[in-house]
């Protein structure tokens, strides 16, 4: 039975208590604030005192401790034939009054109100349930925890009570902040957040889980935007400053790590003034508590909680109160008139007020709705519950053995030591209604939560609907489920937005705005030859050598390849003059070919000419094999046909002035020169300075020929098809080579340039040299500058200027004269010509 308790035992002993054979401590925040005064020093203080409002939630924690006892009493399973006595005390939320209430349960002794009893030295209880704070749980811990007194709390989630080294006689059955801290910062990645501010308790519980949150929320990439602490004894002008923070702040969502008591004076303060919305993320320690639903502001709201839970028979057990009962406790009796509004008198109304309503005896508490008397959300509860049940387990596993025919035999007369409890604590392993109880080596359950969303019904209230579960036994990526549509935030189905920055698309990279958190970012476009092909990505990838970025730089493409191609139109051009050009030259060669016989072409050394048109034809054409994709075989015919086509016509071109120069030195008396530089010199001489370039240009074969390549380097976006000269010493050799040759015929025509003009129009062969060599000399700075296929263009481009040069100057004033002034082409013109030049 409860023994009742006058007013003074809620200042100074338990609150209720039931004898037994073993007895369990129950320690709860019943009340919010203890009773202070200031203490003169010269009178003795009065005893500690608890005040303020009466937590129902608590109220019912306590009476699940014990109907839990009387359950475990009732039955034959569990401890059969002995009596589990209970003290319940109330910490009133103060660490003061948690560490009195410690000393109480040590040794039965008041540590300030002694009676001048000794200490018993050992323990009036075998095992404590609570408290439901940290801070006073680590306060009572460090009374306790050297006396061997077991702990198992049902509410303090705190990590650092996982430590063993400090509280190694703790337990408990609600899963650490270290979990929790982990499943927020997972659920608030899940949602794509990334922005957030953060608000706790200045205490144990708010600064240790926040701590815990903030590291794993910066293991997850989240970034914080403002972490503020305030403590209920704390001046109104801080919880002030903390609510105009959170109106201020750009994040739109926030995580509140408090107590319930904090929790409620920050939202009322956040009520006096209108704010932007923000959305709410709770922890387990208010984001159930049903009375926090009065508060709108907070719809939408989402947080882990306990696991909801049934525990049959204790709804009935929680309303089988009638006044008589009631008026037996203090503690009920405070609630039933808090509930009714009335005063609960039995027997006479001495002492009542005139205008203080007495209660008549109609109070139903079937009709009441209040935390106290709402089941349908046992979360914590339970934790009360199981907590029990695992201290009753621990017991019975030392005073109980089952006998061979199955029945249990315990012995309620040994000496049960809490050193002994604390052991078997350790090793506890069972299931009740469907709920498995187990320690790990910290003291810790395993973390399992449900996700609860407050969804605002049709009839305008508030509830609390499980939308998903946690699981922290399992796989990271399997943890957290969503089972059920969320609302957010003004009722919204749609996830609200809380970043710094909008998110970098594909083609972008992160860069951190300097003096900001990493997740303030501008996106930068990824440089040129970099790609990044995710969202929010930190770096751009460098594409292989080959590829290159598409417009979008969200992935790597192959690189065009580029080359003179016949198709284009610079290679159409280019193939139309060059085929023009030998067709020209095939042209005049017929033209002298059905001409051979007339005075101009016989003047004109007819043999070298037809040479000359034949080198020339080939110059034309050796230019279409610059033209086209490169191969091993193009890039070597390329460079050595045209250096010794040129040489030839080159060659050809310097017989013909030396004949010139010749022949004019045999017009001299006594001279006798052209002996010695007839047709077979001549054509010595042309093939010996083409035999040179050949041999020039099979050597470069053999040591180091041309070869194709890509060039990668003069463009970034594609790739350029080439040859390379394979030796640079070969290339320019060759061009050296008809560079002098050309020089060498320059000069012999420019001293011929003033003999007559019958003699193979000197002047001409001079102006057709100086154009060869001023084409091929700005040739060499076009050549190093032009990029790509241009270098081929250009190149191509100098043979076939060149080679028409030499054409026009050299046989189109022949041609004209053949074609169009037959007149001119006689032999007697031709003497009188030469006379005329003489004379002069």
């Amino acid at each position: 039975m409860e023994k009742s308790k006058d007013p003074l035992q809620k200042a100074f002993g338990a609150i209720i208590d039931s004898d037994g054979d073993f007895v369990i401590g129950g320690v709860f925040s019943i009340h919010n604030y203890m009773y202070t005064l200031e203490h003169s020093y010269t009178s003795m203080p009065e005893p500690l005192q608890c005040t303020g409002s009466l937590e129902s939630r608590e109220l019912r924690f306590s009476r699940a401790m014990v109907f839990a006892v009387e359950e475990i009493n009732n039955s034959s399973d569990l401890l059969p034939g002995v009596t589990l006595g209970y003290q319940v005390h109330d910490s009133c939320t103060s660490v003061p009054m948690a560490m009195n209430v410690a000393f109480q349960l040590a040794n039965g002794l008041d540590p300030m109100f002694d009676t001048g009893e000794q200490c018993s030295g050992s323990a009036t209880v075998t095992a404590i349930v609570g408290e439901s704070g940290s801070t006073p749980t680590i306060s009572m811990l460090r009374i306790i925890g050297p006396f061997g007194i077991p702990q198992v709390s049902h509410f303090s989630t705190c990590a650092c009570l996982s430590d063993k080294k400090q509280y190694p006689t703790f337990f408990r059955t609600i899963p650490s902040d270290q979990f929790q801290a982990a499943a927020l910062a997972h659920l608030i990645r899940h949602f794509g957040w990334t922005w957030i501010g953060a608000v706790r308790s200045d205490s144990d519980y708010g600064n240790n889980g926040m701590a815990a949150f903030l590291q794993a929320a910066q293991e997850e990439g989240i970034c914080v935007e403002y972490s503020e602490a305030f403590s209920r004894t704390n001046p109104l002008s801080r919880v002030q400053r903390v609510a105009d923070v959170i109106r201020s702040s750009t994040a739109r969502v926030v995580v509140a790590f408090t107590s319930i008591v904090e929790m409620r004076i920050l939202l009322e303060e956040m009520e006096r003034l209108p704010s932007p919305p923000r959305q709410w993320i709770g922890s387990e320690s208010w984001v159930t508590d049903r009375d926090m639903l009065r508060f709108g502001l907070c719809a939408g709201a989402i947080g882990f909680g306990i696991q909801r839970s049934v525990i049959p028979g204790f709804r009935d057990f929680l309303l089988d109160l009638s006044p008589q009962k009631v008026s037996n406790s203090p503690l009920l009796t405070e609630f039933w008139e808090g509930a009714f509004g009335c005063r609960l008198v039995i027997g006479t109304t001495t002492g009542v007020g005139v205008e203080e309503k007495v209660c008549d005896g109609s109070e139903d508490i079937q009709q009441l709705q209040t935390p106290f008397t709402d089941t349908s959300q046992l979360r914590v509860t339970n934790m009360v519950y199981k907590a029990v049940y695992a201290i009753a387990h621990a017991i019975h596993s030392i005073v109980c053995e089952e006998r061979e025919n199955s029945t249990v035999n315990c012995d309620k007369n040994l000496n049960v030591k809490p050193t002994k409890v604390l052991e078997r604590l350790r090793r506890v392993n069972f299931s009740r209604n469907g709920y498995q109880v187990s320690f790990d080596a910290n003291g810790d359950p395993v973390a399992t939560y449900e996700l609860v969303n407050w969804q605002r019904r049709e009839s305008g209230n508030i509830d609390f609907v499980t939308v998903g579960l946690y699981d922290g036994s399992l796989p990271p990526d399997q943890r957290l489920h969503i089972e059920r549509e969320i609302t957010w935030v003004k009722n919204s189905t749609q996830v609200p937005v809380s970043v710094c920055s909008e998110s970098c698309p594909p083609g972008t990279r992160k860069a951190v705005q300097k003096g900001k958190p990493v997740c303030c970012y501008d996106c930068i476009q990824c440089a040129d030859g970099e790609i990044s092909n995710n969202t929010d990505s930190s770096d751009c990838l460098i594409c292989p050598e080959e590829y290159w970025p598409n417009a979008e730089r969200d992935r790597c493409i192959l690189k065009p390849v580029e080359f003179l191609s016949f198709h284009e139109v610079l290679g159409i051009i280019l193939t139309a003059c060059s085929v023009g050009g030998a067709c020209l030259a095939i042209a005049t060669a017929t033209v002298f070919y059905r001409h051979r016989t007339s005075a101009i072409v016989r003047a004109n050394n007819s043999e070298l000419s037809f040479l000359l048109l034949f080198s020339l034809t080939l110059c034309f054409l050796c230019s279409l094999t610059f033209i086209g994709r490169p191969s091993e075989w193009s890039c070597m015919l390329r460079h050595t046909a045209f250096g010794i086509t040129f040489v030839l016509c080159i060659s050809c071109v310097l017989g013909k002035t030396i004949v010139v120069l010749m022949a004019f030195r045999a017009t001299l008396p006594g001279s006798n020169v052209m002996k010695w530089f007839g047709p077979p010199q001549q054509r010595l001489t042309v093939v010996s300075f083409t035999f040179v370039q050949a041999l020039i240009c099979t050597l470069w074969l053999v040591l180091s020929p041309p070869f194709p390549i890509k060039n990668l380097t003069t463009y970034k976006e594609k790739i350029i098809l080439e040859c390379d000269v394979g030796s640079a010493i070969g290339f320019w050799a060759v061009l050296g080579y008809i560079g002098l040759l050309s020089l060498l015929c320059f000069v012999l025509a420019f001293l011929a340039r003033k003999l007559p003009d019958n003699f193979n129009e000197a002047k001409f062969i001079t102006f057709s040299m100086l154009i060869f060599c001023a084409v091929w000399i700005t040739f060499i700075p076009a050549y190093v500058s032009s990029p790509g296929k241009f270098t081929v263009a250009v190149e191509i481009f100098a043979i076939i200027t060149s080679s028409f040069g030499l054409f026009f100057l050299l046989f189109v004033p022949k041609c004209f004269i053949i074609l169009f002034r037959p007149e001119k082409n006689t032999k007697k013109h031709l003497m009188e010509k030469i006379s005329n030049d003489t004379r002069y």
